[in-house]
């Protein structure tokens, strides 16, 4: 369940310009691309499982030994089935810096890309400038246009949809001790996701957001009940 912050102008015109985006159809010049960020914790097996055999489960000890913590940058392009999802030691301006610039890469012919970020301190530009330099920065983050979900509303961000698939078909219940199995975990599941151009499916609309919450196209406030 997702709690909806009390609506307010800045709200619904950052809500409406996110489901605006998601309406128009798919143009692979102007990508829509959506980010966010998920921390992982590492652990290891202390004793030793044992796996599944005939005429027994599989078995594992409920202890576990502690190592630390990682994080998943979820990267999708959710009309065209990309998938960009990677494994980081943090989630650091640093690495923010580093998998913009990879994603831009990635569409060298985009007219413009349309990035969906929450309001994190790091989804800035002055994070691309401090890490990749002023000129490369400047250009990295003039390739984007950037579309901010509106507080408390992650929701919006087709990215969460695509940490869900990630920790349920990738990560499952296994235990991940290191943060290069944890990488290369994600990247099989990256190239599968994009051999069978997994896409997702999103349904809400802007004629659906003022039904739900009750407020005019023309006014962008709530209506009295």
């Amino acid at each position: 369940m997702w709690c909806v912050a009390e609506l307010d102008e800045e709200y619904i015109a950052k809500m409406e310009d996110v489901l605006a985006l998601y309406e128009k159809p798919y143009r692979s010049a102007e990508p829509v691309i959506c980010l966010d960020e998920k921390p992982v914790s590492l652990h290891e097996d202390v004793r030793p499982a044992r796996p599944a055999r005939p005429g027994h489960i599989a078995k594992r000890d409920n202890e576990y030994k502690r190592c630390g913590t990682a994080n998943i940058f979820a990267v999708v392009e959710p009309k065209a089935g990309r998938h960009f999802n990677c494994a980081t030691p943090n989630r650091s301006a640093a690495q923010f810096a580093q998998v913009v610039q990879r994603l831009v890469a990635a569409y060298p012919f985009a007219r413009k890309i349309h990035l969906v970020m929450d309001n994190l301190n790091i989804h800035c530009r002055k994070s691309l400038t401090a890490h990749l330099g002023q000129e490369q920065g400047r250009y990295v983050w003039s390739r984007l246009k950037v579309h901010y979900t509106p507080k408390h509303g992650s929701w919006l961000n087709q990215a969460e949809i695509e940490l869900s698939l990630v920790s349920r078909q990738c990560l499952g219940t296994r235990r991940i001790p290191k943060l290069d199995l944890l990488a290369a975990s994600v990247r099989s599941w990256n190239a599968k996701a994009n051999r069978d151009q997994t896409c997702i499916q999103w349904k809400f609309t802007r004629k659906a957001a003022r039904v739900k919450f009750g407020y005019q196209r023309n006014t962008s406030k709530r209506s009295k009940t």
